[in-house]
């Protein structure tokens, strides 16, 4: 079956999933993040003329801060023109369909579009409906995949860590609902992990989650047992349906990251959290804001993927 990323000379036409794409994509992006990350250091270079006369359009049909803005960034460094449409103001709002919306700006020379929707495939729909010239990147869809932010939690753990194929990784939390422990998972696998764990109650997991390639802990004192990196995920409370959890205090007593829990990790284990965080529910604060948190630097390394994402799918090189 065709990779519908992919183009018919094996590259990189849309950002979709970090699902079923080839090792050699997944370096290729973080290696060019690297290099935007030394232009960043450089106030003199910090934008590059990459995207000069392309055009970026946001579609954000869900709430973003991090996101959103890092993808701004992001195509403002590479010189693009960037349009971050306001959906509650537009056409969509009155009924408009997403196609419809998206033909409209396709009329306006988009060369790129960032989406963000509440539901699954709704990437993978924009993407089947442009003109092959024009690239679609997922910037999350409902539960299914954030691409990203797993390739940005990729080149964090490679800054810190340098290697991918010695490391044992856990991701805690609420996995069920989470596109973001898709992603990841299927990134780290693809990059030679030899051990993901994943860590939670069996309300929040998925039925078929060891197909992935997991183990599963449902204690988290022996699941953090010498990893060598913390990936906590965010309770998503809005896209749970009943209750799932007796109470945030309960669900933080038990999977909460605290430093008694994260003593159980290596000494030199960092802690990752894609954001926004739910301090006393999902992490102490002092560990969101101590030594072995990386979470900060996971925002800034953002901006540098991002960067990288857009220059691939445009066929142009640092």
């Amino acid at each position: 079956m065709n990779n519908p990323q992919l183009d018919k000379n094996g590259e990189l036409r849309h950002l979709l999933s970090t699902e079923g794409l080839p090792a050699r994509i997944l370096r290729d992006i973080l290696d060019r993040a690297a290099t935007f990350i030394s232009t960043a250091e450089d106030d003199e270079i910090r934008k590059v003329p990459l995207l000069h006369g392309k055009s970026v359009f946001n579609l954000f049909f869900e709430n973003s801060t991090r996101t959103r803005t890092t993808f701004e960034i992001a195509a403002k460094r590479l010189s693009a023109d960037v349009v971050n449409l306001n959906i509650g103001s537009s056409s969509t709002s009155k009924g408009e369909t997403l196609l419809d919306t998206v033909d409209n700006l396709c009329a306006m020379r988009a060369d790129m579009f960032v989406v963000r929707h509440s539901a699954s495939g709704a990437a993978h729909l924009v993407a089947r409906h442009v003109a092959p010239n024009v690239h679609v990147i997922n910037a999350g869809d409902g539960r299914h995949a954030h691409p990203t932010q797993a390739l940005l939690d990729m080149f964090t753990i490679r800054h810190y860590k340098k290697e991918f194929h010695n490391l044992r990784v856990a991701i805690v939390g609420d996995v069920a609902h989470s596109r973001v422990a898709r992603s990841q998972i299927h990134a780290l696998t693809t990059l030679g992990v030899p051990e993901v764990r994943v860590i939670a109650p069996k309300t929040l997991l998925p039925t078929d989650v060891e197909r992935l390639g997991v183990r599963v802990f449902h204690n988290m004192t022996q699941g953090l047992q010498e990893v060598d990196v913390v990936m906590m995920l965010r309770v998503q409370n809005e896209r749970m349906q009943g209750a799932l959890l007796p109470s945030a205090q309960e669900y933080f007593k038990y999977y909460g990251l605290t430093p008694e829990k994260l003593a159980q990790a290596k000494a030199d284990a960092i802690v990752m959290h894609p954001g926004p965080m739910n301090r006393g529910v999902e992490i102490d604060s002092s560990v969101a804001d101590g030594a072995q948190s990386v979470i900060l630097p996971q925002v800034m390394f953002g901006i540098a993927v991002r960067m990288a994402v857009m220059s691939l799918l445009a066929g142009v090189r640092p």
